[in-house]
C-alpha cells in the first residue's frame, strides 16, 4: 500500500478528503491495528509519510514499541 491508496481507504472510511500528512499517520496506525495492513506496509507507510512531515506525538514516541533506526 502507497499514500495514494491510504489516502483512498480514508476517503471510503471518513467520507471526507485530508492531505494532512498526521491524519493520515494515525489512519495508517489504526488501520495496522485493525489488521487491515501488514506491519511492513505499516512501516513502509510510516516511512513515507515522515519524509512528507508527518510526526508522532512525543508522548507517543515515549510509550512506542517502533525503535528508530535511523
Amino acid at each position: 500500500m502507497n499514500i495514494r491508496e491510504l489516502k483512498e481507504k480514508f476517503i471510503k472510511s471518513r467520507n471526507y478528503f485530508t492531505e494532512d500528512v498526521n491524519a493520515l499517520m494515525d489512519f495508517a496506525k489504526k488501520t495496522y491495528i485493525y489488521n487491515e495492513i501488514s506491519i511492513k506496509e505499516y512501516r513502509t507507510l510510516v516511512r513515507e509519510l515522515e519524509s512528507h512531515g508527518a510526526t508522532f506525538p512525543e508522548m507517543a514516541l515515549e510509550n512506542s514499541l517502533i525503535r528508530n533506526n535511523n
